[in-house]
């Protein structure tokens, strides 16, 4: 598996046109070797562009793309030695799955003993192994989709597996389990993996780091629990998460926040210079109290919405909406108006949509 290097890569789809109609800004972006990335982003955000500059099936308008180390940019994809799991399963019917799976290795001329030895190794991970004999045509979609995966995993020297939505056409319900599979094959196997999806629960639950883009830009590159516990905009944070992060418009006085009147205490110090400020807070850090105290602030229940384990209580805070997302055993306040509770060490100081990093 090789280490993806993106330099100064940018593209456009029509030739002239000022690099902010780019369909992809410049961007700098590595992919290291062995781990599971994903793209994520509403269409048009540039994410399958990217995908298909790593592939080879774009060339992109300026800059290098790098296969450890070696320049590919100018390379087709049958050179670039990837492979590819598409929307919709690619597979050869009139083989059985055993066929399908070996196939690549035959290709590469490899000894027959080799061969089957890979093929089960790997259909044993993608619980296909008590189904090799069968005729790949009679599987379900998302069968036929591991066995796509499955014939990128049994080659040892494949560069990267670049994934396109490639739960598009599978059942919801069958979504989750597949989500799960394709988790634990690539802990087990540790290739380079590329995911695009603009579903964040696949992003999020597939991937070790998340790459949020729009609009051609990369906003953000982390983990998902640095994604979630600190956006670095407010665009990641309305993006990421269920309901979105809340934001609330704070009134300043110094070095001091108010909202409603009260004090809030933000996470962090942050310059007096500072221009407008907000606070972001999750919902699921928003907690209905009974006590006033220290970054406690009255709330009007405005609606709930329910969840099934959980619920969420639309509620307004000093004139401005936010949601707190709440168990469902916790219930919903009996009281029209009650309190709650911003916790300062999740109440994040955002200016002009980004996050204001500690001094």
């Amino acid at each position: 598996m090789a280490q993806l290097d993106i330099v100064d890569v940018g593209h456009s789809y029509t030739p002239g046109a000022g690099e902010k109609q780019w369909a992809l800004k410049p961007l700098r972006l590595t992919f290291e070797a062995g781990k599971t990335y994903a793209l994520v982003g509403p269409s048009g955000c540039g994410k399958t562009t990217l995908l298909n500059i790593l592939s080879g099936l774009v060339k992109p308008s300026q800059g290098q793309v790098l296969f450890d180390g070696a320049d590919v940019t100018a390379l087709p994809t049958k050179a670039r030695n990837i492979a590819q799991v598409f929307q919709f399963p690619v597979i050869y019917h009139s083989m059985t799955v055993y066929e399908n799976l070996a196939f690549p290795l035959q290709c590469r001329r490899w000894d027959k003993a080799r061969i089957d030895a890979k093929v089960h190794q790997v259909a044993e991970a993608l619980d296909l192994d008590d189904r090799l004999g069968q005729p790949a045509r009679r599987l379900t979609a998302d069968d036929k989709q591991l066995i796509s995966l499955g014939r990128g995993l049994v080659r040892d020297d494949v560069a990267a597996v670049l994934m396109d939505e490639p739960l598009t056409v599978i059942d919801p319900q069958l979504k989750h389990s597949l989500r799960r599979k394709i988790r634990e094959i690539t802990e087990q196997f540790q290739p380079t993996v590329i995911y695009v999806t603009h579903d964040q629960y696949e992003a999020m639950s597939i991937a070790q780091e998340v790459l949020v883009m729009r609009d051609g830009q990369a906003m953000q590159q982390g983990t998902p629990e640095q994604l979630f516990e600190a956006p670095s905009s407010a665009y990641v944070g309305y993006f990421i998460g269920s309901p979105a992060m809340n934001f609330l418009t704070l009134d300043r006085a110094h070095q001091e926040f108010t909202l409603g009147g009260r004090t809030l205490a933000v996470a962090w110090d942050i310059p007096e210079s500072t221009s407008e400020v907000q606070v972001g807070i999750r919902p699921e850090y928003v907690k209905v109290v009974t006590e006033p105290g220290p970054n406690t602030f009255a709330a009007r229940l405005r609606g709930v919405q329910d969840h099934g384990p959980q619920r969420v209580l639309e509620i307004d805070v000093a004139g401005q909406p936010i949601k707190a997302k709440v168990p469902r055993e916790d219930g919903v306040p009996a009281i029209e108006e009650f309190l709650v509770h911003l916790p300062r060490a999740k109440a994040l100081p955002y200016s002009d949509g980004y996050l204001v990093l500690q001094s």
